[in-house]
């Protein structure tokens, strides 16, 4: 584990400060934003209340009430190995997002964590996914199922790692999804996942007077050829 970074950028710690705002949902959401979503909302209010909701001071007040000693785990992004990752994706549609995630720290990951939506755009219902606690330096792969917007356009959400006690850690993670009428994200995810299917079962045997394995292959084929058509 690494200890806390409590280091803060004086030049945005005073733009903050010149926020010059009073709308509290503004305030909160900066001052999470800040914490690099270390704190729920409900914890911002807390400190921003405590400081008669000035941004830099309760920045201040949280980090004196926080131990300097305190440490949390590390995760470090890898990159994204999304089926179809970079296609855009037709309205109202079913996919799977895939992240490979590391234990970058020289500790175990506690058990129970998750990763978590923090803010921006929620692609469909799920908001948290349990993960497996990653020994040192092990990676994993990590999938949410989603679902894409109505309408189309691009839009942006993130995700962070999360302990069963609620405190955040590790790189955040971005979801950045272009939505167009004639996207082909979720047709390529169900081509990978029926050849996978196909991989696994097993063939009947050649005596078989009907080979279904090869219309099959054939129908697949087919498909992926129009995919690529459709793509070029």
């Amino acid at each position: 584990m690494e200890g806390m970074d409590v280091d803060l950028d004086p030049e945005l710690m005073q733009k903050f400060s010149c926020l010059g705002t009073t709308d509290k949902d503004v305030l909160i959401s900066e001052f999470q934003r800040l914490l690099g979503f270390q704190l729920n909302p409900a914890g911002c209010a807390f400190f921003l209340d405590m400081t008669n909701w000035n941004l830099q001071a309760a920045i201040g007040a949280y980090y004196d009430f926080e131990s300097p000693n305190i440490s949390v785990p590390s995760m470090s992004f890898v990159e994204d190995v999304t089926i179809g990752e970079g296609e855009s994706i037709p309205p109202d549609t079913q996919f799977v997002k895939t992240w490979r995630i590391q234990n970058s720290g020289a500790e175990a990951w506690p058990p129970g964590v998750c990763l978590k939506y923090v803010g921006g755009d929620q692609f469909g219902h799920v908001n948290m996914v349990m993960v497996r606690s990653l020994e040192p330096q092990e990676i994993a792969d990590v999938s949410v199922q989603m679902c894409s917007p109505s309408r189309a356009g691009m839009y942006q959400g993130q995700w962070r790692m999360c302990t069963a006690t609620g405190l955040y850690y590790g790189d955040v993670i971005w979801v950045i999804l272009s939505v167009e009428v004639g996207g082909l994200l979720g047709v390529t995810q169900q081509l990978s996942s029926f050849e996978t299917e196909f991989n696994t079962q097993p063939h009947p045997p050649s005596s078989c007077p009907v080979d279904i394995a090869s219309s099959t292959f054939i129908i697949y084929s087919c498909l992926s050829a129009m995919v690529w058509v459709l793509k070029e």
